[in-house]
């Protein structure tokens, strides 16, 4: 905090208050409104939050001009290249990177605890089996407090750890559970001598009839799906969960709450959009029609992939996606494919059209990961699923700190626009 201040006068009543201006380490400055209440008896009313800072923290800053994104400090692109999913999770978690021994001793303990309860396995027979996996992912993880009771007291720091290598570990074998379900497949047990992503990927496709073979490239290409969704700020699902548990909620019940905020298709579900968008167009040879509609303010149709409500600019994460993409389909050689064909003419014309370009409608994130997942064979109904997969770090980063922050339970004020006071009428005497 420096010394800067914001004095706020109530023209009804010519009392002032004079908040204080808080500057970080980086983004803009913002005002501390905390004595607005009670020395003027007002309230801000901000909905949706996107001009107020909910919480301080120091794990993840993005600046949408610029178009930057760090996780602890560190450029996302270079995280993306040169690190891998569950180095990124110890950074997020600790704060800095592991030295070489801190790294094995961590995947050590993640990979030790992805196993789960077998009567936990056992609870999805109680799910239909057209089940939606995001379902089956909201129920099972919030039962995971009903197992593993014994380390609950969030006031313990070791119980959150505990947590923490609990749900990172677990959260994989969970989704892939969820998938093989859906599909009725048998349950594929998670393998300790692969890496976490690998492992994970196995747990997805391997059948019992077969012997499960992936591509490195597809499996670094997930890799980097994973670390580029790990964490971004306080997003939906994220204040979802830190809300959830500022009431002292457990951190499965917490993150279960997160995860259903995630499956909302303005959150989590925007890659699926992008699929559907692309069976929608059809051809390359129906572009221009669509390209002209998305231009057209009239016209509901919009180009989904294009464009980010934080980024007004190139998003940082997009970058990195879009050479993993041409990685995958060049290893499939799935070039010539007409969806793939459909989505490269699409990117060509977002990146050189005047139009896109001045309105920096940017192919996004969500534009290459729904490509890659579809090429690798990934159904869109789990493409949420592994969104949530990889955002369970950030998730319970979040709740840790703000737990051991001390913040109080979160309680949002409001407008009232209803009725004024009424006094009740007995039903036999109302007309």
């Amino acid at each position: 905090m420096n010394g800067d201040t914001l004095t706020v006068i109530d023209s009804r009543t010519g009392k002032e208050a004079i908040l204080p201006i808080i500057t970080g380490t980086d983004g803009p400055p913002v005002v501390d409104i905390a004595k607005l209440s009670k020395e003027l008896g007002l309230f801000t009313l901000d909905p949706g939050f996107r001009s107020t800072a909910s919480c301080r923290s120091r794990i993840t800053f993005i600046d949408g001009d610029k178009g930057v994104l760090l996780y602890r400090g560190y450029p996302i692109d270079q995280l993306a290249e040169k690190s891998s999913f569950v180095e990124v999770c110890y950074l997020l978690k600790n704060g800095e990177l592991p030295t070489k021994e801190q790294y094995t001793k961590y995947e050590k303990i993640v990979t030790e605890h992805t196993m789960v309860h077998e009567q936990l396995l056992n609870s999805f027979k109680g799910y239909r089996r057209d089940a939606h996996p995001m379902a089956i992912m909201v129920g099972v993880v919030g039962a995971l407090s009903a197992f593993y009771h014994d380390s609950l007291d969030i006031h313990n720091p070791r119980h959150r750890e505990v947590s923490s290598f609990r749900l990172i570990a677990k959260i994989p074998t969970i989704a892939a559970a969820s998938y093989k379900y859906s599909v009725g497949q048998p349950f594929v047990y998670p393998k300790n001598d692969l890496s976490y992503t690998e492992n994970f990927l196995r747990m997805l496709f391997k059948v019992p009839s077969q012997r499960f073979k992936m591509s490195p490239v597809l499996i670094r290409a997930m890799d980097q799906i994973l670390i580029l969704h790990a964490d971004h700020e306080q997003n939906a699902s994220t204040s979802t969960v830190r809300l959830a548990g500022s009431s002292q909620a457990n951190p499965f019940a917490a993150i279960s709450a997160g995860i259903g905020a995630l499956w909302g298709p303005a959150h989590g579900g925007a890659n699926e959009a992008v699929l559907n968008m692309l069976d929608e167009i059809g051809d390359v040879s129906n572009v221009g029609e669509f390209v002209k509609r998305a231009k057209d303010p009239k016209d509901p149709f919009r180009l989904m992939g294009f464009g980010h409500r934080v980024y007004k600019n190139y998003d940082p994460r997009a970058k990195v996606l879009k050479q993993a993409c041409h990685d995958v389909l060049s290893e499939l050689g799935q070039h010539d494919d007409p969806k793939f064909k459909l989505a490269l003419a699409l990117e060509k014309i977002a990146t050189e059209d005047e139009y896109f370009v001045e309105k920096k409608l940017y192919p996004n994130v969500d534009f290459y990961s729904g490509i890659i997942q579809s090429a690798i064979g990934i159904p869109t109904n789990m493409f949420t699923v592994i969104f949530a997969v990889a955002r369970t770090i950030g998730w319970i980063t979040q709740w840790d700190e703000m737990i051991e922050g001390g913040e109080a339970i979160g309680r949002p004020r409001q407008l009232y626009t209803g009725e004024g006071f009424r006094d009740y009428v007995h039903i036999s005497q109302r007309e």
